[in-house]
């Protein structure tokens, strides 16, 4: 379910004509997207359900000094420890600007 998740919203960034980028850091952490809005490196991260790590994120965070992250997920619109969270039902209302709702 992963996987579908992911291309869910790699299809409505597309459709609002977000470029797709990824980050891998060696073999053990991933973010599944990457935003530059006029300045900063935005992370974002798709998970399928409310489960949730925060050990690639925070990895990327902080080698990157991103002011904020995005993390999309079942859970409910929320902004705590620096991350925003979108639902995955309102995942096209991110647009090109990266924080704009």
């Amino acid at each position: 379910m992963g996987a579908i998740s992911e291309n869910y919203v790699a299809q409505a960034f597309i459709t609002n004509f977000i470029p797709l980028h990824y980050w891998k850091s060696g073999v053990t952490a991933e973010i599944d997207f990457v935003f530059q809005d006029n300045v900063n490196i935005i992370p974002v991260e798709v998970k399928k359900d409310l489960r949730i790590r925060r050990g690639s994120m925070a990895l990327f965070t902080k080698k990157y000094n991103s002011p904020y992250a995005i993390r999309i997920s079942q859970k409910n619109f929320g902004f705590e420890n620096n991350i925003k969270s979108v639902p995955l039902y309102a995942v096209f209302c991110i647009e090109k600007e990266i924080g704009n709702f």
